[in-house]
């Protein structure tokens, strides 16, 4: 292992040790503005906490390498074992954020003819108040790589949007001894929930978990102690879908299933809302980021790389929604690992993906000034 991995290693795990569960990423940022400042990245802290780091310089092209600091709540202690690094954050996603870090200082190091920000963003496994503010500035930037854990030879060029649907199922009280006389709240919204569980509209690709609706009851609450038959029950369902459906047609549905349900039982009233909606993203393959990270797999790894599109949804979809730019998510790591207690990285992977990140990042921007007429790469 040379020098430069060495070190490499030594900052994923000072990173790891942070403990930082979302609202409690102060000494994380601490400890990446002290590695931004050896590794010559200009960097300062905003006002909710992102770190944000620059190299480079000139207008164009500007390339955003994003992810977060934060983590999901639950400790696991940092250790190395059989070439794997353990920890809470190995995986989502601080091998990640401490690969575009360190990818970014060696370019500012060697040299780059365009302009890279790092944000080290918090709360992305909270509310987002990290990217909404990081939003609220004016990002003139021409491409975004957003760290999340694809692997290491994969890209992500796709993730789903989410909505929160509230269903609030009503019916007249009455005692529990005579429960025949009665709707009951609880029993009528499972009901409900069996109509919504089969939620599909036209367009949809049944075969495919990305192209398809998915719909998981999050949360249940009704009843009570009393003798008396439950006279309300509110539902929230997590309901994902795919680029090619409308959220309108989704509100049609959801709107025409909860006026069949109330036409079939005149004694139990619906409230539909609709909650938290995240739009679905699927990148253009053929985009000159694309197209930089898969030749630098190929090159640096000797692989051909996987082009992925995935069922939850990340930062990225966030900030499509204003910056309308090529955008994809690449990072090392097994994302089925993420938030569970055996969250590891695997150490070769993880400083394989900082070869990746120079690589695409010198090849993107060698691209830009090619097809802009600027040079040829």
């Amino acid at each position: 292992m040379s020098p430069a991995e060495k070190r490499a290693v030594e900052f994923l795990i000072e990173l790891l040790r942070e403990y930082s569960p979302f609202g409690q990423e102060g000494p994380a940022s601490d400890l990446i503005l002290g590695e931004m400042a050896e590794l010559g990245i200009r960097a300062k802290r905003d006002e909710v906490g992102n770190v944000i780091g620059e190299v480079g310089s000139g207008a164009h092209p500007a390339l955003l390498l994003c992810g977060h600091m934060d983590t999901v709540p639950g400790f696991i202690p940092v250790r190395m074992e059989g070439g794997a690094l353990y920890g809470r954050g190995a995986v989502d996603a601080k091998s990640s954020l401490a690969s575009m870090i360190l990818s970014a200082g060696a370019l500012a190091e060697e040299g780059i003819d365009g302009r890279i920000i790092v944000a080290c963003v918090v709360d992305e496994e909270g509310e987002g108040r990290g990217i909404k503010n990081l939003m609220k500035g004016r990002l003139d930037v021409d491409y975004a790589i957003f760290g999340e854990p694809s692997g290491v030879s994969n890209v992500t060029i796709g993730y789903k949007g989410s909505m929160r649907i509230i269903l609030r199922v009503g019916t007249e009280p009455g005692h529990s001894s005579a429960p025949w006389l009665f709707e009951n709240a609880i029993e009528r919204a499972f009901e409900l929930w069996g109509a919504f569980k089969d939620f599909h509209l036209p367009g949809e690709d049944l075969g495919s978990k990305f192209y398809s609706i998915t719909s998981c009851l999050m949360k249940i609450r009704g009843g009570s102690d009393s003798t008396s038959v439950p006279s309300e029950c509110d539902l929230t369902i997590d309901l994902r879908f795919p680029p090619q459906i409308s959220i309108e047609a989704i509100f049609s549905k959801a709107e025409e299933l909860v006026d069949k349900f109330e036409g079939e039982h005149p004694r139990v009233s619906v409230d539909l809302e609709f909650g938290d909606i995240t739009k679905p993203f699927e990148a253009d393959r053929r985009s000159p980021l694309v197209r930089a990270l898969s030749w630098a797999i190929r090159t640096t790894l000797g692989k051909q790389p996987t082009l992925l599109r995935k069922t939850g949804t990340a930062d990225l979809n966030v900030l499509a929604e204003i910056l309308r730019i090529p955008m994809v998510a690449y990072g090392p790591g097994d994302s089925r690992l993420d938030h569970t207690p055996h969250e590891r990285i695997d150490i070769r992977e993880y400083l394989d993906s900082i070869k990746v990140y120079k690589a695409a990042i010198r090849r993107l921007f060698e691209l830009h000034h090619a097809e802009s007429g600027e040079g040829v790469p």
